[in-house]
Order: C-alpha cells, then structure tokens, then sequence
C-alpha cells in the first residue's frame, strides 16, 4: 500500500538505433518497501511478455526486453545525500581488465540498469537539466498543511518543462485526484503509526532481555562468589566439600 508503481514500454533513441526497453517506475515513502521493489522487479523478470524477437548472427531468437528501474524514495539512504544516482553496468573481461563494449542478450536479459531519486535530496537543488526537471518534485515547497499542493511557477522552469507543469496543475483541481490523496494520507498515518508501534515494542524487547542478561550476569556473579565463600568455610573448618 506504501508503493506506487508504474511500468511501460518505451522505445528510446542510442547511437546504435532506437532500441525497445521496459520502464518499471516505482516509488516509495518506506525504507521497508525494499522487499516490494523486489516482489515488482521479480514478477517483471519472470512475465512471458517481455519479450521480443531479435536477429542475432542472422537468427531470429526470442530475447527478454531490458529492464530499467527509475526509483523514487521519500526517505534517504543510509550513506549518501546525493540526490540522483545512476547504477550503470559494465562488462568487464576480469583476465585482461579490458572494458567490453559489445552487450550480450544473455547478460541483458538478467541483469538491469537503474536509477534512484532521493527526493528530499532534491531540496533547492538545480544543478543540472534533470535536477531542473526533478525539482518539481521538492517537497520543501508546500504551501499547504497536507503537502499536497507545492508552490511551483512555470517562469522558473525552462519551457520544455512546463507542459509536465501544467498537467500536474491540473491533476490538482480534479476532486477525485484530490480524494485519493486523503485515502492515501490515511492509509500512510495508519502505516506510520503501526511501524512507531513495532519500534517501540522493539525497544522493550531489547531492553527486557538487556535486563534478563545483566541480572543472569548478576545471579552467576553471586553464585561464584558464594562457591568461593562456602569453599573457604569448609578449609577453615576442616569440612569435606561432599
């Protein structure tokens, strides 16, 4: 419920001709929805109908489309604050350390490239086109209490941009979008809610067996102590241990 998911088929433009890929867009407001992301990505490796026909040394063969993730997280990662990043493959021959530029189906067909967005990386940042074209996303711009609604003005964005504006703008004042957004704030509350109740219960229970150890620690500690007491007992009056 914590993940929204968007996957299509795109024909983009290389230097080698146009060439068919799967986008599998998703997006996150949990650290925890990793095993999701996992789930999609799974279900996509494993659908028959991503494939397509290629002619490879003058044979046509059946070949798995590429995929490539896009992933928006409205939470940041662990060790880095950059606000877009781009996992990118390469084939390397591991004798030589040569780079091989040559892709292989078998190899595209069970590996991907992605790319990661941390969007509250993306606050006031501008660097480039695609931050430009991402920053409509900041969510530091809100004018409202939900953060629903972000101040954004199409004089600040260059003019290939402002079409996606402008649809977005208009998504806003349609009453069923805007009713979606108050199930998804509910639905979201209750998650958030559930997840601060886990971690505290989590917390009691590392701090009950904390405690259970120091006192196990504690009994063992005056057991021995009491071991030693009653062994210099028995010396001293000449008592056998038995």
């Amino acid at each position: 419920m914590t993940v929204y998911r968007l996957d299509f088929s795109a024909s983009i433009k290389t230097a080698d001709g146009p060439k068919q890929v799967l986008i599998e867009i998703q997006k996150a407001k949990f650290a925890t929805d990793i095993m999701r992301f996992r789930g999609y990505l799974g279900s996509q490796y494993s659908n028959k109908n991503n494939t397509q026909i290629d002619t490879i040394n003058s044979h046509s063969r059946r070949i798995r489309i590429p995929i490539i993730g896009i992933y928006f997280l409205g939470h940041k990662l662990d060790n880095t604050d950059a606000s877009i990043i781009c996992v990118n493959r390469a084939y390397k021959d591991l004798v030589t350390g040569e780079l091989l530029k040559e892709k292989e189906s078998f190899i595209e067909s069970l590996t991907h490239d992605s790319y990661v967005i941390q969007i509250p990386s993306l606050v006031q940042k501008r660097r480039n086109d695609l931050e430009k074209l991402l920053s409509i996303f900041d969510q530091s711009t809100y004018v409202d209490a939900e953060h629903h609604i972000l101040n954004i003005k199409e004089e600040d964005y260059p003019e290939k941009h402002r079409s996606l504006i402008r649809r977005l703008q208009s998504a806003i004042l349609e009453p069923e979008m805007r009713k979606q957004m108050e199930i998804e704030d509910g639905i979201l509350g209750e998650f958030e809610d559930m997840q601060r109740e886990i971690m505290q219960q989590r917390q009691e229970i590392a701090e009950v067996k904390r405690d259970a150890y120091e006192a196990g620690k504690n009994v063992a500690r005056n057991l021995k102590k009491a071991g030693v007491a009653l062994t210099i007992i028995m010396q001293a009056t000449g008592l056998s241990q038995e």
